[in-house]
């Protein structure tokens, strides 16, 4: 199996779950770029806020995957 096929099936397997991970990231980029481009925060303060985007990620998902449980 060469390394595109093995790209191609991973990606078709994992498609939905890829689409929802694209979609979070440019959201909260988008989202965190606006919030300190209007307040004019230091650099710093804003890459902190797009690494916090790591755990903000984990936590939304930890807690959708808790709801889809419950119900």
């Amino acid at each position: 199996m060469s390394l595109l096929d093995a790209v191609r099936d991973h990606v078709v397997e994992h498609h939905d779950g890829m689409l929802f991970d694209l979609a979070f990231a440019f959201a909260w980029v988008i989202v965190v770029t606006l919030l300190f481009e209007a307040f004019g925060a230091p650099q710093l303060v804003y890459y902190g806020a797009l690494a916090s985007g790591v755990v903000a990620y984990y936590g939304f998902v930890f807690s959708l995957q808790h709801a889809k449980e419950s119900q």
